[in-house]
């Protein structure tokens, strides 16, 4: 993320760290090796303060597209997946760089390494553009990484909001796929709790606590 007390939020895009880049991808392979964890997601960073995203808009994707096919290089060595995350300006992050999953996709297309994939999180991209069976669909065979949250209170998928997940869920299982859904959600209470919602899915399914079929049983 970089420094996070002088307001950053990644450095891949940023023009000028690129130095600064490289040592903390190399930090974060180190502690990816040593906890077994084959994706490291790569932070595009904000909109320089005091500019205008529109006027540097090109030295940052210039800037990303170096510092990915870098980044892509490394991880190679590793067997390891960059994955590029869109997070929304709109309620989240009005100066994150990287914000919707067609830029991502775009600028992937551009770096051409088949080791950085999309870590497609649906909250941020329902705020920016809605439409997530098409999306899904769409850029499916980009993606390495799924998030989920409830919008717009950023909670359980179970909580209040606009999103289906039990529909949801069952489109990425048509889609066939079998990476991990990752829970970037705050609870609104006790975190185990909070899980109830994934038992009752799998209720829903036929599904033992754990994902595991009754009828294997």
């Amino acid at each position: 993320p970089g420094d996070q007390e002088a307001g950053e939020l990644g450095l891949a895009a940023v023009p000028g760290r690129q130095a600064a880049f490289r040592q903390a991808l190399e930090a974060a392979v180190h502690y990816a090796r040593a906890v077994g964890c084959p994706r490291i997601h790569v932070m595009a960073g904000r909109v320089p303060l005091g500019t205008e995203r529109a006027a540097v808009a090109g030295e940052m994707e210039t800037t990303f597209i170096e510092n990915l096919r870098y980044a892509a290089d490394l991880l190679s060595q590793e067997d390891m997946i960059g994955l590029l995350e869109p997070i929304n300006n709109r309620i989240t992050d009005p100066r994150y760089y990287l914000n919707t999953p067609h830029q991502a996709a775009a600028i992937l297309e551009k770096v051409g390494r088949p080791n950085l994939k999309l870590q497609l999180d649906l909250f941020h991209c329902q705020i920016m553009d809605g439409n997530l069976s098409r999306n899904l669909e769409m850029y499916f065979p980009l993606i390495g990484h799924i998030q989920i949250a409830q919008v717009p209170g950023r909670h359980e998928p179970d909580s209040p909001g606009e999103l289906n997940f039990p529909y949801i869920f069952e489109l990425l299982e048509s889609l066939g796929y079998t990476g991990y859904v990752g829970c970037e959600y705050a609870p609104k209470g006790d975190t185990l709790e909070g899980l109830g919602w994934l038992r009752s899915y799998w209720e829903s399914r036929g599904l033992q606590h754990g994902g595991t079929s009754k009828a294997a049983k």
